[in-house]
């Protein structure tokens, strides 16, 4: 979540108008995260999320992403409603850029998880991957195996990033064209299961938030990454074995692994930690030096990457 559109009061005060939320209180913009702009809006009604759709989120993307909302509630998954006008409308326009208010989720997103906050995390992603699995929406994942050569290059000079990091890269993504797995089981994934993006009351999770990743793909390849950002210390140069096991955990208890899949999850794991290094990496050289948004240090994800490179990489996928 960040701010790069600015809302304009008497804006604000028409839209509002148009739901059965109540009044104007106040709206703060929110600076956490890159991708859109997001506004703590509280009504006489409740407090909601005000969402404006930035950069990667295309207009056209916002059905598949409210339809999938509605499918995972009816599924009991902790989704937070898109909240709809009195003509029944989600999506709205705003400052010039399509918007949704959206329920707004108690909890709180986690910076050091324990492992029993890793188990429930791993087990709400399982219980989301089998309400999923019947979803008939479909989404190509712009952020997938086959778009990284494309992102690699429109980051520009990488090596301004991190010294060396261009011939990493490029060798990472010879690696994987040669060896990304197929036919494994697949759907909508959320593709971004970061622990901001977890709201949790001590080891209940209350909310899984921030779809806007959410494409087809392989589920093997989201639990890796939900491995990769729960698992790991901030600076990415060590995974915590008991953290690690507990999110397996979680996750086996809802959903059981094929054979293939869990002989691919370190090359998944591989291609997850270079997707973050390289969107990282893109935002570091292209954000704004005025947005109201916390860039994300990429050098976290190199150190993942050249963990997952390890001989000994497929130990940290164990559940027990």
């Amino acid at each position: 979540m960040a701010v790069y559109t600015h809302v304009d009061p008497d804006d604000l005060a028409t839209l509002v108008a148009r739901y059965d939320i109540g009044t104007v209180v106040s709206c703060k913009g929110i600076a956490e995260g890159v991708e859109n702009s997001n506004f703590l809006l509280e009504t006489t009604g409740g407090r909601f999320i005000l969402t404006l759709y930035e950069r990667r989120v295309s207009e056209a993307d916002l059905p598949f992403f409210v339809d999938l909302l509605d499918h995972l509630a009816k599924h009991d998954s902790p989704v937070p409603a898109m909240i709809r006008d009195r003509n029944g409308a989600a999506i709205q326009q705003i400052s010039g850029r399509a918007a949704c208010v959206i329920q707004f989720l108690p909890g709180i997103s986690l910076t050091h998880p324990t492992p029993g906050q890793c188990e429930a995390a791993g087990a709400a992603l399982g219980a989301m991957h089998r309400a999923v699995a019947d979803f008939g929406g479909a989404r190509e994942n712009s952020m997938g195996h086959r778009h990284w050569r494309a992102v690699a290059g429109g980051a520009g000079n990488l090596d301004t990033v991190l010294p060396g990091l261009q011939a990493i890269v490029d060798d990472e993504l010879a690696f994987l064209d040669a060896n990304w797995p197929r036919d494994l089981p697949a759907h909508v994934i959320h593709a971004d299961l970061f622990p901001d993006n977890v709201l949790m009351l001590g080891e209940r999770v209350t909310g899984l938030i921030d779809f806007y990743f959410a494409a087809s793909d392989f589920r093997a390849y989201d639990l890796v990454i939900t491995h990769a950002s729960w698992a790991f210390s901030t600076d990415g140069t060590h995974c915590d074995p008991s953290r690690a096991r507990a999110l397996m955990r979680g996750y086996a208890g809802e959903v059981t692994l094929t054979g293939a899949e869990i002989a691919a999850l370190p090359v998944l794991a591989r291609g997850a930690a270079l997707r973050f290094l390289l969107t990282r990496s893109h935002d570091w050289i292209h954000t704004p030096a005025d947005a109201l948004v916390t860039r994300k240090d990429p050098s976290p994800f190199l150190a993942r990457l050249e963990r997952y490179r390890a001989a000994d990489a497929a130990g940290l996928f164990a559940a027990a």
